[in-house]
């Protein structure tokens, strides 16, 4: 397993984010692996960015947007904590929403911690995802490039076609596309 080092995180927010797709991330419960795909993303960069939880400037709550890249992110909306990994070139504002993954290993264990039996609807969705890999605030600022982590993503050599689209839930959108997701897999959050 390669772990992603941070300088991996330190480039523009939105390259990062299509890299990121066919990543693993890989959740540490104890004694348990959580293991899964990358399968769908959404780039947010800074204060100029409406959509961005970095547009009314820097709060308590968004501060480690401000900080060094390849660090967990989380926030609650609706009462779904959301993972994201701060990821912007130096001295730049940006985080990438994980908003679906492709449960791989220990699903028996990310079923249980949503209280379901439909696979499909396991991780198809940012607020499903952590209800799953059980992520919450606890684990906001969290170093994401080491394997001692609770949590980190590792390299992963997959073929895949890249779709895009403009970013879910949004009122106001940047003019480029900033959702990424893998084609035709069937735990993308919207198609």
């Amino acid at each position: 397993m390669k772990v992603l080092p941070r300088i991996y995180y330190d480039r523009d927010t939105k390259v990062v984010a299509r890299e990121l797709l066919g990543k693993k991330l890989i959740r540490r419960l104890g004694d348990d692996l959580l293991e899964s795909i990358i399968v769908e993303v959404e780039a947010y960069y800074g204060p100029n960015d409406p959509a961005s939880r970095a547009y009314r400037g820097k709060k308590s709550y968004n501060i480690v947007m401000w900080e060094e890249s390849g660090r967990a992110f989380v926030y609650n909306v609706h009462n779904n904590w959301l993972f994201n990994i701060v990821s912007h070139e130096p001295d730049e504002i940006g985080a990438i929403l994980i908003r679906a993954v492709e449960p791989s290993k220990g699903i028996e264990v990310m079923m249980k911690n949503r209280l379901i039996d439909d696979v499909r609807d396991l991780t198809s969705g940012p607020g499903k995802l952590t209800k799953a890999l059980m992520i919450d605030r606890t684990l906001n600022g969290t170093s994401l490039t080491t394997e001692e982590s609770e949590v980190f993503i590792v390299d992963n050599l997959v073929n895949y076609e890249i779709g895009a689209s403009h970013r879910v839930g949004v009122t106001k959108d940047l003019e480029d596309e900033l959702r990424f997701f893998i084609k035709g897999n069937r735990f993308v959050s919207r198609r």
